[in-house]
């Protein structure tokens, strides 16, 4: 098949490798030097071009505005659409504005999938990213072996936006776990016992979870490169908040987190991964978790 893909960075050189290997024909479009692992792929001048050359088109960008640029800016995949092509965006943006989106795509004789990930760089460099997709039953079931190579636990959740704002009750979940551990591990070592003890006696209870496990050892051992940005996720938490506002929902857990990660952020961490935001709390407990 040819194959489109736009966007390689952390999570977007990986996820397009895979669909390499599997002996797809690939084009992309970059700003950056091509990876190494995409050296057989055929660059392309524009996302225009892409959606000339490919029948499927992913796009793997950073915010809502990045995506509506490349879809229907000067030289976007709209410009470069016939009918009967797919395009799948795999971001993490607002789930409104991906309703629209999808209309207009579907006004070209198009479908269009909303397929946001979560899994993160491990997830996508080991095809075993969770993908949350929107869209027809129709564009899924044709698009799912395509997905399968890049992830392992698909689901087709509804029609547009659905992916979308699973996504967004994704990212509560992970930004308020992210928080919890943070909070346990301050308390832990203030109160003077080892964090890592602490972690490993956890992991065989009820609080035992991925984020304990992945993320509570990046705060012991302050490995903090990124993974997810505090950055990114700040962009997921508005999407959060915004979308709350407008259902007239309350949102208490994720406003804090929010407000940690502006924390973060305002003291020139928005590049480290989000589990740095345990670097609030210490500065708030004046204790910094450490290897016992």
């Amino acid at each position: 098949m040819n194959i489109g893909f736009i966007g390689l960075g952390i999570m977007g050189a990986p996820m397009a490798s895979h669909l390499l290997a599997a002996g797809h024909t690939l084009f992309v479009r970059t700003r950056s030097k091509v990876p190494e692992a995409l050296a057989a792929a055929t660059v392309c001048a524009s996302p225009k071009e892409v959606a000339e050359r490919a029948d499927v088109i992913f796009t793997m960008l950073p915010d809502t505005p990045d995506v509506e640029a490349v879809l229907f800016g000067n030289d976007g995949i709209a410009a470069g659409l016939t009918k009967g092509k797919t395009v799948v965006d795999m971001s993490s943006i607002s789930p409104i504005e991906t309703k629209a989106f999808a209309q207009k795509i579907n006004a070209l004789g198009c479908d269009y999938l909303d397929a946001p990930v979560s899994g993160g760089e491990v997830g996508a460099k080991a095809a075993s990213l969770t993908i949350m997709v929107g869209g027809s039953e129709e564009a899924f079931a044709r698009i799912k072996p395509l997905f399968e190579l890049m992830g392992k636990n698909i689901t087709l959740v509804g029609g547009n936006g659905d992916g979308q704002t699973t996504k967004v009750a994704n990212q509560i979940i992970v930004a308020l776990n992210i928080a919890a551990v943070g909070e346990a591990l301050v308390f832990a070592a203030k109160a003077g016992a080892d964090p890592a003890k602490v972690r490993q006696a956890l992991m065989g209870g009820f609080a035992s979870s991925r984020i304990l496990e992945v993320h509570g050892e990046r705060m012991i051992k302050r490995t903090f490169n990124p993974g997810f940005r505090i950055k990114l996720h700040q962009k997921d938490l508005s999407l959060a908040l915004a979308g709350a506002r407008a259902l007239g929902v309350a949102l208490p857990g994720t406003a804090n987190a929010a407000q940690l990660m502006q924390a973060c952020a305002a003291n020139g961490m928005a590049d480290l991964d989000h589990s740095a935001l345990v670097r609030a709390l210490e500065l708030m407990a004046n204790h910094e978790v450490a290897q016992g």
